[in-house]
């Protein structure tokens, strides 16, 4: 990106001042960041368990905290007036979840003609009580050929940050397994709106 690219995307100064309130806030709650990126600066980061509106605030603080630029997807009604700037300004990506076909092929061409991407995808889709992940996560990670980072937020510990980095196989079972054994142990904001069982996510 140069120069006048970057000027042009440079956050207005109401996002930049909403941006430094959350980070302030997310310091004085006693979050520990940890892990390490992956090299090449292109993967998918899975965010979950996604249960609480609290965890955009922790995400921010630990994506500040480890020095990520990473973009995520959020439902196209959370774009619009008041918030559709500063949602953009933070690196949010609007979807249509009604095309999700589209929104899958869209993300691999954004992969393909990006040096550096980090897309950062809650697969239960909703904050709300599911028994299934959704799989563009994985279909989008397969289709470009990027790894998985395992993104962890665990409200018991108060640590978060990126777990292992599992590349697709294209077994999808296979490779869940590794995932779903990560996220055992992590205990999200609201632990009754998770999946526990975590067989319930192979096919």
């Amino acid at each position: 990106m140069d120069k006048t690219e970057a000027a042009a995307v440079r956050p207005t100064v109401l996002s930049r001042l909403l941006r430094r309130a959350l980070l302030w806030f997310y310091r004085r709650q006693g979050w520990t960041a940890v892990g390490t990126p992956p090299p090449g600066g292109r993967y998918v980061l899975i965010a979950a368990p996604h249960t609480s509106n609290w965890d955009f605030v922790y995400f921010l603080g630990l994506a500040n905290t480890l020095r990520l630029d990473a973009k995520f997807m959020a439902k196209d009604s959370l774009f619009r007036w008041p918030l559709g700037r500063f949602m953009r300004d933070m690196g949010g990506i609007a979807i249509d979840r009604r095309h999700r076909r589209n929104v899958v092929q869209a993300m691999i061409e954004e992969f393909r003609k990006r040096d550096r991407f980090v897309l950062t995808i809650a697969p239960e889709g909703t904050r709300s009580a599911v028994t299934q992940w959704r799989t563009g996560f994985y279909q989008i990670a397969l289709g470009a050929g990027v790894p998985m980072v395992v993104g962890l937020m665990d409200y018991g510990t108060r640590t978060g940050g990126l777990g292992p980095t599992i590349m697709p196989t294209g077994d999808y079972a296979a490779d869940m397994r590794q995932i779903a054994e990560v996220y055992r142990s992590v205990t999200p904001k609201h632990p009754e709106r998770s999946i526990r069982n975590f067989e319930e996510l192979l096919p």
